[in-house]
């Protein structure tokens, strides 16, 4: 389908309100995206007429639940281009597909002494549970440090790569700066010492094709509510010789095929991650915005937001005392920048008085704000249906705020 964002915007029906009495603009896509009408129509269908728990139930409705739900499986199997739908594990989304990894894998891999290796710019949830599961296990972990325009420096990546490092987990794209990192070098220079790699996909898949066997990575974590599906669902993508090798994350329902009080056996693939009861509908509207998404061709939509980018840096760099925060050679999707004598906060707050919704503060990177020695951002993050007019409307805003601040 051709790309049209006037007609896209019309499947979103958040975006046609007013706040504050004006028309809303939104521009805080890195945080949750607006859904399509079809991603809200399946929803309530399923808990319209196919509302049943799944697997275990001989009725109609459980087997057409069941049916739907691992035929969702393989609709975004083929989303990510996983080899098979056993290497897709259903999850609440990228956090807990991180925890389930840094759990699971540090308990059997990781001992004292041993390191794991992040990256400076990571959002807080691939920096915390690799610190919990570091403790438990007296191990270090290790930052891949960046440069002044929020690039990794990849000559410090290969020095940190040693003998004791058990695992890399990195960012695709980072939700503070839009920095796209060089992930396929990364993942090849780790493989090259059998060090596997996760990659945070949660703020890449909105943007970029990503196909899991091309990168090579290990793990591929996302979340369905970056990419226009619901919140609290999404995808652990994981090697089936690293799935199978790796210890329950949680005990239940579902991921056990007998138990006994002498011992339990574990289900096969994908079930043995996915105990209790299962989020059907939401699962099914993840899928439904997988295929909103794949009726567009993925390099329209990338040229289309890189053209809205790159708009939006022309007209904001017309401001004076502004700072723009991350300025890498590859990035998508955001803009992050602060007026040097104004806070983040106030003018984000000025520019919701105008119906203008941006995010502001350290968006969940701390340790990245320190770096640059800022409280945080005003970060504006593009999603498919935002236009130039909201770009304009955007800066009459900022020079309002300028205007209230002298």
């Amino acid at each position: 389908m051709p790309l049209n964002p006037e007609q896209i915007r019309k499947d979103f029906p958040a975006l046609h309100q007013q706040v504050n009495g004006r028309d809303l603009v939104y521009l805080d896509n890195a945080a949750t995206t607006q859904k399509p009408q079809q991603v809200i129509d399946r929803l309530q269908r399923y808990y319209t007429t196919e509302n049943s728990n799944i697997h275990r139930g001989a009725h109609f409705l459980s087997q057409q639940a069941t049916e739907a739900y691992e035929g969702a499986r393989k609709t975004i199997r083929g989303f990510l281009n996983a080899p098979h739908e056993r290497q897709v594990i259903f999850t609440r989304g990228t956090t807990e597909s991180i925890n389930l990894v840094a759990s699971s894998f540090c308990k059997k891999f990781v001992q004292a002494g041993d390191e794991v290796l992040v990256s400076a710019m990571e959002h807080h949830s691939n920096i915390v549970p690799w610190q919990i599961a570091c403790q438990d296990r007296q191990a270090r972990l290790k930052v891949i440090p960046i440069n002044d325009r929020g690039e990794l420096l990849m000559d410090e990546y290969r020095e940190l790569l040693n003998n004791r490092t058990r695992i890399v987990a990195v960012t695709h794209v980072s939700n503070a700066l839009g920095s796209i990192n060089p992930i396929r070098e990364m993942i090849r220079l780790a493989h090259e010492k059998d060090i596997p790699v996760l990659i945070d996909g949660a703020q890449a898949v909105p943007h970029l094709s990503v196909d899991v066997q091309e990168l090579d990575c290990d793990f591929y974590c996302i979340s369905a509510h970056k990419m226009y599906g619901p919140m609290g669902v999404g995808v652990l993508y994981g090697k089936e010789e690293w799935l199978e090798k790796l210890p329950p994350y949680q005990g239940g329902g579902e991921m056990i095929r007998d138990v006994r009080f002498s011992g339990t056996t574990y289900n096969e693939l994908p079930f043995k991650f996915e105990a209790g009861t299962p989020n059907v509908g939401d699962v099914l509207g993840m899928e439904a915005a997988v295929k909103y998404l794949q009726q567009f061709d993925a390099g329209d939509l990338a040229a289309y937001e890189e053209q809205l980018l790159h708009y939006a840096l022309e007209q904001l760099q017309a401001f004076e005392q502004i700072r723009f925060v991350g300025s890498a050679e590859m990035r998508t999707g955001v803009v992050s920048f602060l007026f040097e004598d104004i806070h983040p906060y106030d003018t984000g707050t000025i520019l919701d008085k105008m119906g203008i919704a941006v995010r502001t503060g350290h968006h969940c990177a701390q340790p990245l704000m320190e770096f640059f020695g800022i409280p945080g951002t005003v970060r504006v993050s593009l999603g498919i249906y935002n236009t130039r007019a909201e770009i304009d409307a955007l800066v009459e805003g900022l020079k309002i705020v300028r205007n209230m601040f002298g």
